[in-house]
Order: structure tokens, then C-alpha cells, then sequence
């Protein structure tokens, strides 16, 4: 039972450190209406920019997130350009297809720039330690990016769900033309969502490359999970993606204990489950 116990815990910290990586997916998705396959790419551009810029010292630790959230927005901003003339003329096929191929662009772009190695980013001494949890050793690091993966869910749901800017982005996606008739260009809107989208895809590579690493594949993997998350938490909902990422945590840690051989697949079979029922007890309307 310690065993399943310590697993259950590790899936729960490992799915926080997927909702930071999902969250920039399911604002950009069901916010801004864009299918972005190029949202792993944007984590991996985070992860690469945080592992050349820190150094050990709390001023390069500080230095990395901030300049890997600022490449991450930037990349927002190249998507909200390469996108503008498919949002509300195109499907989300054409939008699919044009952000895959920049994925793999900028996934190869990467490789050749950073190398084939996976890298991580020097952390200060007094994250390289542990700390006693429930009578059992934890890493420092681990626990200070889980604090702040909740403190990014949190201030997520305040910003989309009770702030001005959240209510004026779902009067978006629900009337566009109403939105434009109170004299706010939905474009802009969309761009934005999708600069903010990139920078929360930026932060969360700079923060989890410390304990997962960034490398060739980053982006491919981070992706997948981010997908299954969005699809399992819901369009748009942050608070969804957060249990979402914990359940998929969870799945893929006690998974590998409880049935080791179909561990590959529980994940896949999970979101099965999921879209097979059509409705699921996380999943809400866009807005809500």
C-alpha cells in the first residue's frame, strides 16, 4: 500500500506539472479558438531558453522564466499572425495543419540550435535538497514548482471567469459581431488570448524542464499529454484541465506499479472512456 500510496502522490505532482504545460493549450483552444499544434514546440522554446539562461543564482533562476515567458509570448505572436486569415473563414483542420507545420519547423529549428542532448537548467543550492512530506523525502525543486503551478491555475480561472478582460475574450467566442458592435476589434482579442497563450506555454517549459528536461521529443510528448488533458478537462476550463492533468498523472504513475505491461496504453484508453461518454463530470460549457 506505500508503494500505490507514494505513486498515487507522485502521479498528483506529476499531472500539477502537466496542467502548467496544458493550461496555454486549453486558453488558446477554447478562448481563442485555435487548434495549435505548435503549442509543445512553444514549451520546449521555454525549456531551451530556461536551461541556457540559469546558471545556479537565484538573479539567471529569475532571468530564465522571465525571458522564457517573453520567447514564449513572442511565439504566441508569430501563431496569432500565421493564423489571423483562418480564424472565422477556416475549419480547425486548416488551422491543425498550418501549426503542425510550423511545430515541426520550430521542433527541428530547436535540435539544430541547442543540440541533440536533453538539457536541464542549473537550479540555486537551496532548491537541490529535500524535504519530509507525509513521513516521506520530497525534492525541494519539485515542491516549489508545484506551488506554483497552482498559484498559475488559480490566477487563471480568476483572469478568464472574473475580470473584465475574461468576460470581453467569452463575449468573443460567443458573438463576435456583438463584440465588434460595442467597438472592440475581435481580432485583437484573438491575437491576444493567444500571446498570453504562448507565455503561459513559455513559463510552464521553464518550469518543468528542471525536473523532466528538454530535448528532442519535448516537444511532441508535451503536446500529446496537453491534448488529452484539454480533451478530458474541457475546452476553455482551467480548473477542468488541473483535475484532468492530476487523473493522467495519476494513471501514468500507479499504472506502471498496478498493471506494468498495459501501462503504455492506460492513458489513451482513459481518454477512450472519456470521449466515449460524451459527458464528462469535468468537463463544463465554454464560459461557465
Amino acid at each position: 500500500m506505500d508503494a500505490y500510496l507514494m505513486s498515487a502522490v507522485d502521479g498528483i505532482a506529476y499531472g500539477l506539472l502537466l496542467a502548467i504545460a496544458a493550461a496555454g493549450l486549453t486558453v488558446s483552444f477554447g478562448a481563442g479558438g485555435v487548434l495549435n499544434l505548435a503549442h509543445g514546440t512553444l514549451i520546449a522554446l521555454g525549456g531551451y531558453v530556461a536551461a541556457a539562461i540559469s546558471t545556479g543564482t537565484w538573479a539567471s533562476l529569475a532571468a530564465a522564466v522571465a525571458l522564457a515567458t517573453v520567447a514564449g509570448a513572442a511565439g504566441g505572436g508569430v501563431l496569432a499572425a500565421a493564423t489571423a486569415r483562418l480564424r472565422g473563414r477556416r475549419g480547425h483542420l486548416d488551422q491543425a495543419l498550418l501549426t503542425l507545420g510550423i511545430a515541426l519547423i520550430g521542433a527541428d529549428l530547436l535540435t539544430i540550435a541547442f543540440g541533440p542532448d536533453v538539457l536541464r537548467p542549473q537550479l540555486p543550492t537551496a532548491l537541490d535538497g529535500t524535504a519530509t512530506v507525509a513521513g516521506h523525502r520530497y525534492p525541494v525543486d519539485r515542491l516549489a514548482v508545484l506551488g506554483i503551478a497552482v498559484l498559475i491555475a488559480a490566477a487563471g480561472y480568476v483572469v478568464l471567469h472574473h475580470t473584465r478582460a475574461g468576460r470581453l475574450v467569452w463575449a468573443t467566442v460567443d458573438d463576435r459581431a456583438m463584440v465588434a458592435g460595442i467597438g472592440v476589434n475581435p481580432a485583437v482579442v484573438d491575437a491576444t488570448v493567444l500571446v498570453a497563450a504562448g507565455a503561459l506555454a513559455g513559463v510552464a517549459g521553464a518550469l518543468t524542464t528542471p525536473i523532466l528536461g528538454v530535448g528532442p521529443g519535448t516537444a511532441e510528448t508535451t503536446l500529446l499529454l496537453s491534448l488529452v488533458i484539454v480533451v478530458c478537462g474541457g475546452l476553455g476550463s482551467v480548473p477542468g484541465a488541473v483535475i484532468a492533468a492530476v487523473g493522467v498523472g495519476v494513471v501514468q504513475t500507479v499504472g506502471v506499479i498496478a498493471v506494468p505491461a498495459l501501462a503504455p496504453y492506460l492513458l489513451i484508453a482513459a481518454m477512450a472512456v472519456v470521449l466515449l461518454a460524451r459527458v464528462s463530470p469535468l468537463q463544463g460549457e465554454v464560459g461557465s
